[in-house]
């Protein structure tokens, strides 16, 4: 007679990560809820379209914002506030969590850090707020690499250590179809806007410890997308274990294609996800980037 095997409890972590939705990440429900162990806790930004306001990536999609901010909409985002945050940290105390390493955007480019921190200030639990001095899929790479170090049993220190090693390693570059939504933002100062009017030359720009910056400048779409790759080889070249993924808003055909030349060129994996709904509101449609990391040979 066959022994019955039963199928072991799962065993959660007592250190648990949480992020927001601009890591282009699955959310796990509205409010960031969900308590899968494998991935992290996602606290979604909002998207404000007239008196309406959304929930990224749960009540409206990159596809729908890209097609509003096309045709003219007004689109504003807006950062979680605290009780989101805090609502999470409870919940996941109660999911039987000891520690949150919560995990953001950087601090230069939205004050979702910040509503987290004062979240932090006012939960019994304890929580390590880390300003990943990135965006989009970089940090979704570090969080993912923060989630494995918690499933392997690591404090919250070195699950926080981890994430930072990795954000640190990131590399984004991307170029947009106008300047005007970075500017209007923001994001990008008049000078740096002003060079792709004037000059008539497409800007290629990056995050350079978490601000956007002018990397270099080309003249056309072909020239920007050979430079995207040229880059990106370089990065997979000289990391120890590459993480890739291109990334778009609104242009999913094209984002298709540069993956596929990446691929070639690269012999790499890579991975393409639409630009979370907040980002691609300050950067417009149209918009590529290639984002590397390097996981490296951490071991925990």
């Amino acid at each position: 007679m066959r022994a019955i095997r039963r199928s072991r409890p799962e065993v959660r972590p007592v250190v648990r990560v949480v992020t927001d939705s601009t890591a282009c990440l699955p959310t796990g429900g509205s409010g960031g809820s969900g308590t899968g162990v494998g991935q992290p806790v996602v606290v979604p930004l909002r998207v404000l379209v007239g008196d309406r306001s959304y929930e990224e990536g749960v009540d409206i999609t990159p596809d729908e914002v890209a097609a509003l901010v096309a045709g003219g909409e007004r689109v504003t985002t807006s950062q979680p506030p605290p009780e989101a945050f805090a609502a999470v940290y409870r919940m996941l105390a109660d999911d039987g969590a000891r520690a949150v390493v919560s995990l953001h955007l950087s601090g230069e480019l939205s004050g979702t850090v910040g509503s987290a921190a004062t979240a932090a200030a006012r939960t019994p639990l304890a929580v390590r707020v880390v300003d990943s001095r990135t965006a989009a899929i970089g940090l979704g790479f570090a969080a993912r690499a923060a989630v494995e170090c918690a499933a392997a049993g690591c404090d919250a220190a070195h699950v926080a250590a981890r994430a930072l090693e990795v954000a640190g390693t990131v590399r984004a570059m991307f170029v947009v179809d106008s300047l005007d939504h970075l500017r209007r933002g923001g994001r990008l100062s008049g000078t740096a806007a002003a060079i792709g009017t004037v000059l008539g030359v497409r800007p290629v720009l990056g995050l350079r410890d978490g601000r956007i910056e002018l990397l270099q400048r080309v003249r056309t779409r072909a020239a920007v997308a050979e430079r995207l790759l040229e880059e990106a080889a370089a990065d997979v070249a000289a990391a120890v274990r590459p993480v890739v993924a291109v990334q778009h808003f609104g242009a999913p055909d094209r984002a298709q294609v540069l993956a596929g030349r990446l691929r070639t060129r690269t012999r790499a994996d890579v991975e393409v996800a639409p630009l979370s709904a907040v980002l691609g509101v300050h950067v417009g449609p149209g918009t590529l980037a290639v984002v590397t990391a390097d996981l490296g040979d951490h071991a925990h």
